[in-house]
């Protein structure tokens, strides 16, 4: 082990949980073992780092927790994290714990919050894994619990349109995505949704009924409309209103899937995503590479530095959508 690999690695979850963190925690414990690392769990993400909250972990502590949703090691937010007394508390905790290298597995505030840690105290070296379902991560195709989300959210589609066609009804969806549309675009497609409204779009309800009118027409009895809880009328509350005011005729359903869209045993995708991103974290960190998210590009690792991460986040496909209004004719 050179001089300049941590002496013990710390892992923790933070911000919304995510399926497929399980499966990070997993490749992050076995492959800093193999590396005769210590490895330090911090339950409840930056909260618990002030608080002490840990626990160390081994090959055998992670046994039978692949398939699982949710993060064994729990998470939470942390105003008290972003203070000076929350900073030092942390880093007290973490230099009794003999640790330099962090592995932090959340989203956008889980790297602010990396950020700050490291300017106050550069000695701890922090890699990040994007763990969101939202995939709103700048520099990473896909962040870890999204392809769980969207089978989540088309499975509920899939069932919604079967009782949408028996009783001539117009439902709309909303699912999760409050600055990101990206769950609402990916699921509206492989859903058949007739539209989708997203954040980084206005919505024209104007237009949306035109739309539905024309469906009619060419004698559609039920439509889906996709709506990312975000979208900029409201919601999909509002924007059945909006509609009914002008199709007064039109039977319409509200359907908000919620919190739902977060829980399960990850899929297949997610769980090789998981495997990835975390062997490759500590492997970064055995190799001096640190201040960045580990993520995949056209299914190769990449790095990005966390200054660039938490800027922006990804765009949306806008062939996607233009696929989606072709087919929903």
């Amino acid at each position: 082990m050179s001089t300049t690999s941590p002496q013990s690695l710390a892992v923790f979850t933070s911000g919304g949980d995510a399926p497929g963190m399980n499966a990070c925690i997993r490749a992050v414990v076995r492959t800093a073992r193999m590396h005769q690392l210590n490895v330090v769990g911090i339950r409840r993400g930056y909260e618990g780092m002030i608080d002490g909250d840990t626990v160390f972990l081994d090959e055998r502590s992670v046994s039978n927790i692949i398939q699982r949703g949710g993060t064994m090691l729990k998470t939470a937010r942390s105003a008290r994290f972003m203070t000076d007394q929350g900073l030092d508390s942390a880093a007290a905790v973490l230099r009794n714990l003999n640790v330099s290298g962090v592995v932090a597995i959340g989203g956008d505030g889980t790297f602010k919050g990396a950020r700050a840690f490291t300017s106050r105290f550069p000695e701890f070296r922090f890699i990040g894994i994007p763990g969101t379902i939202d995939n709103d991560i700048s520099g990473t195709d896909f962040t870890l619990g999204f392809d769980t989300a969207l089978n989540t959210v088309v499975e509920a589609i899939d069932k919604i349109r079967d009782t949408a066609a028996s009783h001539d009804r117009c439902f709309f969806i909303e699912v999760m995505g409050r600055d990101s549309g990206c769950i609402a675009l990916w699921s509206g497609l492989a859903g058949g949704a007739e539209e989708i409204l997203l954040p980084e779009r206005n919505t024209n309800v104007d237009d949306l009924v035109a739309l539905l009118r024309k469906g009619s027409s060419l004698g559609k009895s039920s439509s889906i409309v996709i709506v990312a809880e975000g979208e900029q009328s409201g919601g999909a509350a509002e924007v059945a209103a909006a509609v009914r005011a002008r199709l007064p005729h039109v039977d319409t359903k509200v359907t908000v899937l919620g919190h739902v869209q977060r829980g399960g045993s990850p899929t297949v995708a997610d769980r090789i995503l998981g495997a990835k991103f975390g062997t490759w974290a500590v492997e970064a960190l055995l190799q001096n590479v640190h201040g960045a998210m580990v993520g995949v590009r056209d299914g190769k690792k990449c790095f990005i530095p966390f200054e660039h991460a938490v800027k922006s986040s990804e765009p949306l496909d806008p062939e996607l959508y233009r696929i989606n209004r072709i087919l929903a004719t």
